[in-house]
């Protein structure tokens, strides 16, 4: 992949054939390391909610956040806050274990809640749900969030048998954990996307709408995009705030979305 800056204008080029055909699928950006950023100083610089509100206008078609218990990066306060001003779709990421998250997601009311089965010292995400193990528990919280309008999305590792799973929990979506691809796609790229190739597919035949996230950038998104069918929407935070300290945030949200359109 090669980009190119003319004018102040951005050109994404890419190399290789197209292997399957999508729709454009959404972005959601992850603003968590804002939020990491502004607590390492002190104060509200940067601010969050000004961060979300520039990434919409952008063009990002979501923002994500992701609350843990001891507030580390984003805190809850800043949940309540960027409800009254997200206008695009808004996804808050974390462990429903915990009846904090739970309460909170129930009073904001996202478009989506995304689980995930991270501990509570886990430096960021490293595991998907086992759908089979936790069927129950999954089934039940879940259905409490539809009552309350709010779309759900399991994190899950490429696993058929844990796809199939999901589905029986009553999920409307999956979210792909996509380390292993983003760590295989340096080496042996046909090799990293082929289980999420499969995963995929089982997701479609089942009904499952189909997220992704993880270790996502300007190097391996295309190419995950364009081999996964029926890809609604991905979830980019560290990556793509790295990527801004270089590119600025304007050009580079604009760099991913041409990654899920070409």
């Amino acid at each position: 992949m090669l980009f190119s800056f003319t004018s102040g204008a951005i050109s994404c080029l890419f190399a290789g054939k197209v292997y399957l055909s999508n729709k454009v699928a959404k972005l959601s950006v992850n603003i968590n390391k804002f939020a990491t950023l502004r607590n390492a100083r002190g104060g509200n610089n940067p601010d969050v909610v000004k961060a979300a509100i520039d990434c919409e206008m952008f063009g990002a078609d979501g923002i994500t956040v992701h609350p843990r218990p001891d507030e580390r990066h984003i805190r809850y306060a800043d949940v309540y806050a960027l409800k009254e001003v997200v206008k695009t779709e808004f996804n808050i990421e974390g462990n429903p274990r915990t009846q904090s998250f739970v309460d909170l997601v129930l009073k904001v009311k996202p478009t989506q809640v995304t689980l995930v089965p991270d501990a509570e010292n886990a430096l960021t995400s490293n595991q998907g749900w086992d759908t089979i193990q936790h069927k129950q528990y999954l089934k039940d919280i879940i259905a409490l969030f539809k009552e309350h309008g709010i779309r759900t999305s399991i994190f899950i590792d490429p696993v058929p048998a844990l796809i199939e799973g999901a589905k029986e929990t009553g999920t409307d979506r999956i979210e792909l954990y996509t380390e292993a691809y983003a760590h295989g796609y340096l080496t042996d790229k046909e090799n990293a996307i082929a289980p999420y190739r499969q995963a995929a597919k089982i997701a479609n035949s089942l009904g499952l709408g189909i997220n992704a996230g993880h270790d996502l950038d300007l190097h391996n998104l295309n190419y995950f995009y364009k081999n996964i069918e029926g890809l609604l929407e991905v979830s980019i935070g560290h990556a793509l705030i790295c990527d801004a300290l270089y590119l600025g945030l304007n050009n580079t949200v604009q760099m991913y979305k041409q990654c899920l359109q070409q």
